[in-house]
């Protein structure tokens, strides 16, 4: 194979992948069997295995036991707002966003004290085993989970606080900035960075995905004074949503 020349099993999904893109393969429509796709473009059995993973993998096909392999239905890509605006009243984004009028969204959450993790702890820059907050959260738009979140607060900061637990009491769900803010500390930096993996089973479960779907990951910190007072792991399918940011101009 010469420098810059792919592989069959590439050159074949790609083939595939444009005549699911174009329509000729429309959804629910089964794809060529795997003898089929070696009589066709003249490859090995294996070529033509290799060039289905592929597509299941990207997510444009699905397997259906003891049927076959159909062309997925392609999912309108939504939008999940991140802003660095906080508009009056101290919601979040996305709770902003239901409020108004035109929003279907709901979220559920639960809050348990944990141990810091060696990753949490790096993060929130204390040691591995101190006391965190740790809070669940799944949202949903008109009844369908579309994002999972996990926030650690440490309870060096927030311990024995009106803000201890995020959703309750009278600052609960009004955001990292209101509620730290209520008991002098004063946030003025937040962090992001986005990246993507193959969802984890547990999340796709949730989710609605299926095994090797890739899930967008946000990772985010809030800091007061440099000192870190929560940080977060953000989880999107990334075949159904874009995450959108709207960040302040000075």
């Amino acid at each position: 194979m010469t420098f810059g020349e792919q592989p069959a099993y590439l050159r074949v999904a790609g083939d595939l992948r444009q005549k699911i893109v174009d329509g000729q393969l429309p959804p629910h429509t089964r794809l060529p069997s795997q003898a089929r796709i070696r009589q066709e473009y003249g490859v090995s059995d294996t070529v033509a295995l290799e060039a289905r993973k592929v597509l299941m993998a990207e997510g444009l096909v699905e397997g259906r036991s003891g049927s076959g392999t159909y062309v997925r239905e392609r999912p309108v890509p939504r939008r999940v707002s991140r802003s660095g605006y906080r508009p009056p009243g101290g919601a979040t984004p996305f709770r902003q966003e239901q409020a108004d009028g035109e929003g279907r969204g709901t979220w559920e959450s639960s809050s348990e004290q944990s141990e810091a993790s060696v990753a949490v702890a790096e993060r929130l820059d204390i040691e591995p085993g101190d006391r965190v907050m740790c809070t669940k959260y799944l949202f949903r738009e008109g009844g369908e989970a579309m994002m999972l979140s996990t926030s650690w607060e440490p309870l060096a900061v927030t311990g024995r606080t009106p803000v201890m637990l995020p959703e309750e009491g009278p600052l609960g769900g009004m955001g990292v900035v209101e509620r730290m803010r209520a008991i002098e500390v004063i946030v003025d930096n937040v962090a992001e960075e986005v990246g993507a993996r193959p969802g984890l089973a547990e999340e796709l479960l949730v989710l609605g995905g299926v095994p090797g779907h890739v899930v967008v990951v946000v990772q985010r910190t809030f800091y007061a004074s440099g000192r870190p007072v929560e940080t977060a792991d953000v989880v999107i399918p990334a075949d159904r949503y874009r995450v959108a940011y709207r960040l302040p101009v000075k």
